[in-house]
């Protein structure tokens, strides 16, 4: 799958998730990108079966375009806190999340998801030790 149709399933969940629905503007307005360059990759997007599209131009995730979105959701928002665990400022972590998102292995997210998680968990033991 590439990075553009990762990034656009995404978007899409992320303007369902603020606003509840989502048309081709608001993904023009989410991505700064032209009203017909939105409308040719939704067409693409809706040929893969990953959106539908109803006759007023209402947009949603199929099952298998949600699957992706919510993949790469958790992983943006996953990345993002761990970089910021690390000293990372939130608006850089966010830009390198996007980044790294795309390209990092199911077994290395997995890998360090549970490492930040465990790391999270053991310091939260050890202040409540104190207490």
């Amino acid at each position: 799958m590439s990075e553009s149709t990762e990034m656009y399933l995404e978007t899409i969940l992320v303007i369902q998730k603020k606003k509840g629905h989502v048309r081709s503007i608001d993904i023009a307005r989410e991505m700064n990108f032209s009203k017909p360059t939105i409308s040719q990759q939704m067409k693409r997007l809706k040929e893969k079966e990953l959106i539908n599209m109803d006759e007023d131009g209402a947009i949603t995730l199929t099952e298998a375009g949600a699957k992706i979105a919510n993949m790469i959701f958790e992983r943006h928002t996953e990345l993002r806190d761990i970089l910021i665990h690390i000293g990372v400022s939130e608006s850089t972590a966010s830009q390198d999340a996007c980044r790294i998102e795309h390209y990092i292995s199911p077994e290395t997210f997995e890998a360090l998801k549970t490492y930040f998680k465990d790391k999270m968990l053991n310091k939260k033991s050890q202040v409540c030790a104190v207490l």
